[in-house]
């Protein structure tokens, strides 16, 4: 029987969190090896253990994966959440991939400097209200159906859910036009190894605050 697969990154988000959102929508119990120290990061790059000297890494099925969207794409594939066809597949990379521009956007504002930050969130906002959501809401009105494509759970449902929740923390209101996307999120958030997660205890991150950035900063020197 294959172990649990094992997350490498550090004790926060960033570009773990979604990957953990994943493995847990699943069912799949997870390890974590946190990166805490400079030190940590130069011996696995020094022991060969990434391939392009870079975090996150997954260890998986006897591989060592890297790049999250190769790790996302394995798990989904691996536990049936990537739809039926290449046609539905095409729509769930196509959704994806908004989703994780606006995720990228918010990793911007995260880690931007102080005199950059109001003017990030405010373009973030935008993007959020008028870009976004309106493009989730219109999938959702078009088909009338309860899951982004096919009817049935998919990883974009999950990667949907977990941005919705971080748009949440940035400004409940935005969420108020779409009733189609507020009751996917509470339909999804419902799912037994959902909930699971959305509880106190569980592997999911908290909000990063100043000290974790920083933390962030001096693992990944950015």
């Amino acid at each position: 029987m294959a172990g649990k697969p094992v997350l490498h990154y550090f004790n926060g988000r960033g570009r773990m969190e979604c990957i953990r959102w994943l493995l847990a929508a699943a069912g799949v119990e997870f390890e974590e090896k946190f990166i805490e120290a400079p030190a940590d990061m130069e011996k696995l790059i020094k022991d060969g253990r990434l391939m392009f000297q870079q975090v996150p890494m997954v260890e998986i099925d006897g591989m060592r994966l890297v790049q999250t969207r190769a790790i996302l794409n394995y798990i989904a594939t691996k536990y049936n959440l990537y739809g039926k066809d290449a046609k539905e597949r095409a729509l769930i990379d196509m959704y994806t991939e908004g989703i994780l521009d606006l995720t990228e956007m918010m990793l911007q504002v995260v880690i931007s400097l102080p005199d950059q930050r109001e003017a990030k969130i405010s373009l973030l906002k935008e993007k959020t209200k008028n870009r976004y959501l309106p493009a989730y809401e219109k999938v959702l009105k078009s088909h009338g159906q309860d899951y982004l494509v096919g009817n049935r759970l998919t990883r974009v449902d999950i990667h949907l859910l977990e941005v919705l929740l971080y748009v949440e923390e940035l400004d409940s209101s935005l969420l108020a036009p779409f009733p189609l996307l507020k009751a996917l999120k509470s339909r999804i958030s419902s799912l037994p190894n959902v909930k699971k997660f959305l509880q106190p205890g569980s592997q999911r991150k908290p909000p990063p605050d100043m000290k974790k950035i920083e933390e962030a900063r001096k693992l990944f020197k950015f």
